[in-house]
């Protein structure tokens, strides 16, 4: 798989999908590839109950990030308790990545989605951190209360609700 560059990588449990998952993920963002595949050796496909040759794991880069992921087995889920944030600067970055990651998955609330493989996502303005910021509470109240409203995040609605 190569030489580990960086101290602290996700590491994602798919039961089968964990190839498909990581050439949907590479699609979505810049700056993405796959890195390298291993698969299950005789020993290790009989230890995890797997079929020989098959993918045991994907190492790929997301946005200039190290990711791994496992087909694991029906073993484990994925839940709203670990999500992944996408920090976008403009609005036509929000659309793009709620566009993408929510195909097939299902939209949320408040900038959350899930996508197709049950993995949890925030797609995030970063407008929307700086007036939630803000230290006048009345402003950074009034942006909350819209921001509820909402399951993609529109920025133009909460500048509105900063302005009053």
């Amino acid at each position: 798989m190569g030489k580990i560059t960086q101290r602290i990588t996700p590491f994602l449990w798919f039961d089968d999908r964990a190839e498909e998952a990581a050439g949907f993920y590479v699609s979505i963002f810049r700056d993405s590839r796959i890195k390298g595949i291993s698969r299950y050796s005789d020993e290790a496909a009989r230890v995890a109950g797997r079929p020989k040759g098959s993918v045991m794991t994907v190492a790929f880069e997301l946005d200039g990030q190290d990711v791994t992921a496992l087909n694991g087995g029906p073993i484990f889920k994925f839940t709203e308790a670990i999500s992944l944030v996408v920090n976008c600067e403009t609005q036509e970055e929000v659309d793009h990545f709620w566009t993408k990651l929510s195909a097939g998955g299902q939209e949320v609330q408040c900038g959350w989605l899930k996508d197709k493989f049950g993995i949890s996502w925030q797609v995030v303005p970063t407008a929307l951190i700086e007036m939630l910021g803000d230290k006048d509470p009345a402003r950074s109240q009034r942006v909350m209360a819209a921001m509820l409203k909402m399951k993609k995040i529109d920025i133009e609605p909460l500048r509105r609700a900063y302005a009053g």
